[in-house]
């Protein structure tokens, strides 16, 4: 087995291996990503550490390692850069990443109830909100991200603090088909604006749930009652894959056609350059490039700067 295959494999998992060998041949073809010998690489040179200081806190990692081991495990991590979703620590060493995603996570925590339920993040990135999801009291967490260099961070960071409990399968939402298998949450974070089709989205994560299930959805807003909806005629924030920003009550709107129930919002908030921005460990441009710079409430694209609602719903039992 090879230091990659730690984010889909897991002994305290028992449903995990029958799901791998469902999508086996869509795994393999992700594996064939040109780039993966090279990040295979960088994982192979991570040392194995006591976890003993394993933390699923702000900073998931470990709280010390030892000091000989320090500028091996930077070099190992530093070759699976750029480091999008975070902040992970080994020791002193900190991994800055784009995202300050325990801010995210810091606005959300509150209004969840995650324990003993199995969870399923949709785009799980690097898996950071993974490990937050254990840390909240979830037994078994599973991602689906198609991106094979994330799926090498989710593996290194898994390897090197020894957690079992959570897994990530290289597959897109539409990729990925639980079977019988059913989840008591799901989570969709960032994922809505870069569909075409955001109902069939929405549908699509309804099926992930066992009836009384809860979603927690976030996604890009703009202002505005129940019939507003922004398409951006281009690029929105320097992107050119958001098709569809809705208001909160148009989102509320589509949520409820699609047969969720008890939707409310749990949190309403701008996206500000101490959550997204470009570091060290990020260093291609981020969030300050996509804001007009005579007008901050603007993207370059002229648009309404980037907010983002998180809202919470359940699929009823019937």
């Amino acid at each position: 087995m090879s230091r990659l295959d730690l984010a889909w494999t897991s002994p305290t998992l028992p449903w995990l291996s029958a799901l791998v060998e469902s999508h086996r041949h869509l795994i393999e073809a992700r594996l064939k990503h040109g780039d993966l010998p090279r990040w295979q690489n960088a994982l192979d040179q991570l040392p194995a550490l006591p976890t003993e200081s394993k933390t699923l806190g702000r900073a998931v990692g470990l709280r010390s390692v030892p000091d000989d081991c320090l500028i091996e495990i930077e070099q190992a991590l530093r070759g699976l850069m750029p480091w999008r979703k975070g902040p992970f620590q080994f020791g002193p060493l900190e991994i800055d990443t784009e995202w300050r995603s325990d801010l995210k996570w810091d606005r959300l925590s509150p209004h969840l109830d995650l324990e003993g339920q199995r969870v399923l993040d949709v785009g799980s990135g690097s898996g950071y909100h993974l490990w937050r999801m254990l840390e909240a009291g979830a037994t078994e967490v599973l991602g689906v991200e198609p991106s094979i260099l994330f799926h090498c961070q989710f593996a290194a960071i898994k390897g090197l603090i020894g957690e079992s409990r959570a897994a990530s399968l290289p597959l897109t939402l539409e990729q990925f088909n639980p079977g019988l298998l059913q989840f008591d949450a799901v989570f969709s974070m960032g994922v809505l604006y870069h569909r075409k089709d955001p109902l069939i989205h929405l549908e699509q994560l309804r099926d992930c749930l066992a009836p009384g299930g809860q979603l927690i959805l976030e996604t890009l807003v703009v202002d505005g009652d129940e019939h507003t909806c922004l398409v951006p005629p281009d690029r929105y924030a320097r992107m050119n894959n958001v098709w569809f920003l809705p208001s909160v009550a148009h989102l509320s709107r589509w949520l409820a056609r699609v047969g969720f129930t008890d939707i409310r919002l749990m949190d309403l908030s701008e996206t500000t350059l101490e959550e997204q921005r470009k570091t060290d460990w990020m260093q291609f441009e981020s969030f300050e490039h996509a804001l007009d710079p005579a007008d901050p409430t603007c993207t370059v694209e002229g648009l309404p700067r980037p907010k983002r609602a998180a809202l919470w719903a359940r699929r009823p039992q019937t």
